[in-house]
């Protein structure tokens, strides 16, 4: 066998592999005898047909299953004696020339990028330090009843906070468009869920009150067709309500699972919720940072395959989490940045892994699946479950051994502790 290799265009290389006639020729011969042992063919018994027959009958079949099993066999030999490592399965075209005898292939596929890691000691990396305080556990609490608030009808008229109910109709230009209408709407003024002018235009309206508002669709509107232009919206507010919240008591204190009101109970199982949110924000912080580093000081390029191979995962991901049906497709350049990021990420912590030879720690991956069942009805079902189901646990290895690298680089790492609040933290990103 017989090995050249050209270099394309980034990670692409073609490699031109000649394999030995004879070697192609024995093993054609080999596999026709094979044949012969219980082929059929009228006017023989079963295994008495001629080769010479059996040669013109099957030949071409038979010379295309061996080329292949040559093809894949010959690949990893090939590979190997030169010293590449495929990211993906390559595209293979054959080079055949029945008349001279001879036969080949050049397979073309994307390598591996070699990964040499950076030192690490001049990262920097930013540990927020906070702790929930009773303020906090108040602010807490605040927002829970305001989740169980009911609405009392009211006479006045509205204003923010209050929840309308309205029936609208939007005109374009003088005519009613798609999607610019509602009967009967719900509409807590100061949410934000209509565009710009709607909610805060109701306010000082009355029960049986027509407005007309005179507004504009945001430039960057989601319906192309809408964005930046200017709307009249009609609409007639059926009645005004005012937020009740519930006072904290027994009886509130049950409709979060404390079947004795434990008022201090519930303070302390909020508290502890706060803490494990917390905790969980400031791991994810930190672990962004460690990977942006380890980006920044490791720049690969990443194999188109497998950036292509991961734009369909996070696809298919996408596609679960929206529910979506049917033939829509969503585009592959909204996944493009991800993709790559995961891919490189993965190559370069898969290479601190081999260097350093880290391996799962199984106390940290019984405490992880643990941490993770602790919000469920029985824990200890879903403990069972992810222990015992090899996929299931094999998805949490993974998670676990990314975070021992994670540790291994903040051992490398000027750390530094940044001060900060459980507000501060866990606001919603932008």
């Amino acid at each position: 066998m017989q090995v050249s290799v050209e270099s394309g265009e980034g990670l692409e290389r073609r490699m031109r592999v000649s394999l030995a006639a004879e070697r192609f020729g024995q093993e054609v011969e080999k596999r026709i005898k094979e044949i012969a042992r219980t082929a059929r063919m009228p006017g023989f018994r079963p295994g008495k047909v001629p080769l010479a027959m059996l040669r013109r009958r099957y030949a071409t079949q038979v010379q295309g299953e061996v080329f292949g099993d040559l093809v894949e066999s010959s690949f990893s030999e090939a590979v190997k004696q030169e010293g590449l490592k495929p990211a993906g399965r390559p595209q293979i075209e054959p080079d055949i020339d029945l008349q001279n005898n001879t036969y080949g292939y050049t397979a073309t596929f994307e390598v591996l990028p070699l990964v040499q890691l950076a030192p690490l000691t001049d990262i920097e990396v930013k540990r927020p330090r906070a702790e929930v305080t009773e303020a906090d556990l108040d602010v807490m609490l605040e927002r829970l009843r305001h989740q169980r608030r009911t609405w009392n009808a009211v006479e006045r008229p509205a204003q923010q906070g209050d929840q309308v109910r309205v029936s609208y109709k939007g005109f374009l230009e003088g005519e009613s468009f798609q999607g610019g209408d509602g009967s009967h709407v719900p509409l807590e003024i100061g949410s934000g869920r209509m565009i710009d002018g709607f909610e805060e235009g109701l306010i000082g309206a009355t029960a049986g009150e027509e407005r007309t508002l005179e507004l504009r669709f945001p430039d960057d509107y989601r319906v192309t067709s809408l964005a930046g232009k200017p709307v009249s919206f009609q609409v007639v507010v059926e009645s005004v309500a005012e937020p009740v919240l519930p006072s904290v008591d027994e009886v509130f204190a049950r409709g979060f699972g404390i079947e004795d009101g434990d008022l201090e109970r519930l303070r302390r199982d909020v508290r502890q919720n706060m803490e494990r949110e917390l905790s969980q924000r400031i791991k994810t912080l930190v672990k962004n940072q460690v990977m942006d580093a380890l980006i920044d000081a490791n720049p690969l390029e990443a194999p188109k395959v497998l950036v292509q191979e991961e734009i369909g995962n996070l696809k298919q991901q996408a596609r679960a989490e929206l529910k979506v049906k049917g033939n829509f497709e969503l585009p592959d350049n909204l996944f493009e940045d991800q993709a790559r990021r995961r891919v490189v990420l993965g190559l370069i912590v898969g290479e601190i892994i081999k260097q350093h030879g880290l391996s799962v720690n199984p106390k940290r991956l019984r405490e992880t699946v643990e941490d993770m069942a602790s919000s469920y009805e029985d824990p200890q079902e879903v403990v069972d479950y992810y222990m015992s189901n090899r996929a299931q646990r094999a998805s949490v290895e993974s998670l676990v051994l990314e975070d021992q690298v994670v540790d291994w680089v903040l051992e490398q790492a000027r750390v530094e502790d940044d001060p900060s609040t459980f507000p501060q933290l866990t606001a919603k990103q932008g």
